[in-house]
């Protein structure tokens, strides 16, 4: 009888945990934080080394901003927008968006087409959402992307929107993240507010890739 009482006691206590503190304890406990920082080792390094190399290449190998003013008076700004959509969509953030975001900078709209490049992003990252959904729909498909996707799943699965917020503000595939959503079914109307951080990862980067080249 007193144990029973005890452990109704304990379960009080712990329902009167603030929501945050829970939370805290449950992305302790399934790794999220760990995984948070070994994907901030992983991409740091390279988007580091990114660059220095771009800034090295800049000032002793080729004048890179003749190059993306070259590029600027060729090609279209539709055009180059619909291959970044293409990339970040259909091939899963195939090309690094910090070349297009040195691209914006060197335009004769900067911020207006750094800003469509965000846009772009987003809807890439809903578009791969739906694809996601899309696969689901095929059951080869679905087990093929689930065996390959398997721990990408997982984690969406375990941490839902949290992952969406990491996977929108570094630089990790966005897309893939995007397609684990739609594979679970994760609610739409949260991938969207979630998606949103996508524009401060754009602008942010902005700030620095604009100063180098």
């Amino acid at each position: 009888m007193k144990e029973t009482k005890m452990k109704k006691k304990n379960v009080a206590v712990l329902n009167k945990k603030p929501r945050w503190k829970l939370l805290h304890q449950y992305y302790s406990y399934t790794g999220f934080y760990k995984f948070v920082g070994r994907s901030l080792k992983k991409a740091i390094l390279p988007v580091i080394l990114f660059l220095a190399a771009l800034f090295a290449i800049n000032e002793y190998v080729v004048n890179i901003n003749s190059i993306l003013v070259t590029v600027t008076e060729t090609y279209s700004p539709i055009g180059i927008l619909a291959v970044f959509l293409a990339s970040e969509s259909i091939f899963l953030g195939l090309v690094p968006p910090e070349l297009f975001i040195a691209w914006s900078g060197k335009s004769a709209m900067p911020l207006l087409n750094l800003s469509f490049l965000a846009l772009a992003s987003y809807i890439g990252g809903i578009i791969s959402y739906w694809i996601g959904k899309a696969i689901t729909q095929i059951p080869a498909v679905h087990e093929a992307m689930e065996t390959k996707m398997s721990k990408h799943i997982k984690n969406t699965e375990k941490w839902g929107g949290f992952l969406i917020v990491v996977g929108a503000l570094l630089p990790i595939p966005f897309a893939i993240t995007s397609v684990a959503a739609g594979i679970i079914n994760y609610k739409f109307r949260y991938y969207l507010l979630f998606g949103l951080l996508r524009f401060i990862r754009f602008y942010g980067y902005a700030l620095v890739i604009f100063n180098i080249v």
